[in-house]
């Protein structure tokens, strides 16, 4: 008589907890350090991916994401001079004649336009220091949540504190953050709490305190907005410093979320977090900012979020969790998300170990070409992100900004002041703007195998088929060309880093 072999016993279904439990360390390997690098910061150089293996999946998170305060951006010397100049500036024009206010309030207007533009380029010369690429990306993604815009605020100082806010409690409480932020004077400026009074309150901060910041729509009520709005009466800046008015604070009951109270701004933060969708919300914006567009199954978002609750809204914890985690690592999530305009550009730099230029004409143009105007997202839910970065017009831009950064700087069409801060930038060192001929000379000695396989596996998010390895190979070696080796070398650079496989991370 035959006996059926008896079957291999199932294996057991993952639960919705299961998939943020960390990444076994047998499945740490050189694609999972490349993920990680590109979707943490901005690229993943061949001796950044060495370190990281060496180092192990859980020390390099301490790293990217440490328990220290994070480094501080330098205040911009026009930031600092906008300032100081700010509170003469407001006296004069108090008492300027109708015809002179005019003149005085476009001034104003181009000083601060001018050290807006000045401050997008050193923070982009910040941020692309390896070092501080995560949590510079991790402040980036804050902005997008807590958004404000120079568009309404017009006032670079405000914006500068309001990002050093967002840095500052980046990696601490979530609580904290959000009362760090309804105090940012950038904030009080762009959601109307500087006209917020009791007999009168303005229920934008409010309304986008719940809706954007915190819980997501369909969490609140229309008299939770009217009540909380209430709460945060008496708001006020000036000349960047926050401040409160009790004579304009509706210190009347108030109704939130079912509670009644005399309740401050503080009390309603409270609240609000106190909330279930609390616990979700931020880790869904996680999500669509750095793993997929496509919204997680409820369970595992939630399973996510009660752990966060459990850590009291540490936002470090949830970094180190998220970023750690099996399913950050799976590999349906790999090499095929969008890079942001800002990713692109830093990603470029970065590996082709260039120096980001000082020129905030052509560079912060060719940003915005691509959608990204740094500091001036397009209306308070920020910028959406995934496919929408990617249309016939601003592929194009990225593919000229890639040729930009194989072509001399022409000189002969800058201004005065952008020649004087290119060379200055050269005093101090920072002289590759972009790829000098003779740095590909490092090339020199490799085969057109080797040099295909390594611009390849350097420049390329994931494993590329064998004809197209095979077709840059020959591309390299094709004697028959008229291209000179190394004309061929920057042509197949170009190439790989205009191709639509350059776009994904």
């Amino acid at each position: 008589m035959d006996h059926a072999s008896p079957s291999a016993p199932a294996a057991p279904v993952p639960t919705a907890s299961d998939v943020w439990q960390p990444l076994p360390a047998t499945e740490w390997n050189e694609d999972a350090a490349r993920h990680l690098l590109r979707r943490t910061g901005w690229s993943a150089r061949p001796e950044a991916v060495t370190l990281t293996l060496k180092e192990g999946l859980t020390a390099t998170l301490e790293r990217l994401f440490p328990s220290t305060a994070p480094a501080e951006f330098p205040k911009p010397k026009l930031i600092t001079n906008l300032q100081e100049d700010t509170p003469d500036f407001a006296q004069r024009l108090r008492t300027a004649a109708p015809e002179d206010k005019r003149l005085l309030q476009k001034e104003a207007r181009d000083r601060s336009q001018q050290a807006m533009a000045d401050m997008a380029v050193r923070w982009l010369q910040f941020a692309a220091v390896p070092a501080r690429a995560a949590v510079e990306k991790w402040t980036l993604f804050l902005s997008d949540i807590y958004v404000v815009s120079f568009e309404k605020v017009h006032n670079a100082a405000l914006l500068y504190l309001h990002h050093a806010a967002l840095r500052n409690h980046s990696l601490g409480s979530a609580p904290a953050l959000t009362r760090a932020v309804s105090r940012s004077p950038a904030m009080v400026q762009y959601l109307d709490l500087q006209e917020s009074k009791k007999d009168a309150p303005n229920e934008n901060f409010a309304r986008e305190l719940f809706e954007l910041f915190l819980l997501g729509e369909g969490h609140y009520t229309e008299q939770d907005i009217k009540d909380a709005a209430r709460a945060f009466t008496g708001y006020r800046q000036r000349f960047g410093e926050y401040f409160f008015v009790p004579r304009q604070h509706d210190n009347g009951r108030k109704t939130v979320f079912g509670h009644t109270g005399n309740f401050s701004g503080n009390n309603i933060i409270e609240l609000a977090y106190a909330q279930p969708a609390a616990r979700t919300f931020l880790p869904g914006e996680m999500v669509r900012f750095y793993l997929t567009e496509e919204p997680l199954p409820a369970a595992q978002l939630q399973a996510l979020g009660d752990e966060w609750r459990k850590n009291h809204y540490d936002l470090r914890a949830l970094a180190l969790r998220f970023f750690g985690s099996r399913l950050f690592f799976d590999a349906s999530y790999r090499c095929n998300y969008i890079k942001s305009p800002v990713q692109f550009y830093l990603g470029l730099v970065q590996d082709l170990q260039l120096d980001v230029a000082p020129l905030p004409r052509p560079l912060l143009g060719a940003l915005r070409q691509m959608g990204q105007a740094l500091f001036i997202p397009p209306n308070v839910r920020g910028w959406l992100g995934g496919r929408h970065w990617i249309n016939s017009s601003t592929l194009s831009a990225r593919r000229q900004l890639v040729q930009s950064l194989f072509s001399p700087i022409n000189e002969a069409l800058l201004n005065a002041d952008e020649q004087a801060e290119l060379a200055a930038a050269r005093t101090e060192g920072r002289s590759h703007f972009t790829l000098d001929p003779e740095r590909l000379k490092s090339y020199d000695g490799l085969s057109a195998e080797q040099t295909a396989d390594r611009l390849i596996d350097t420049f390329l998010p994931g494993k590329v088929d064998a004809a197209f390895r095979l077709e840059v190979r020959r591309f390299l070696s094709d004697n028959g060309l008229k291209a000179k080796p190394l004309e061929r070398l920057r042509l197949a650079a170009v190439t790989l880093l205009q191709s639509p496989e350059y776009q994904l991370c």
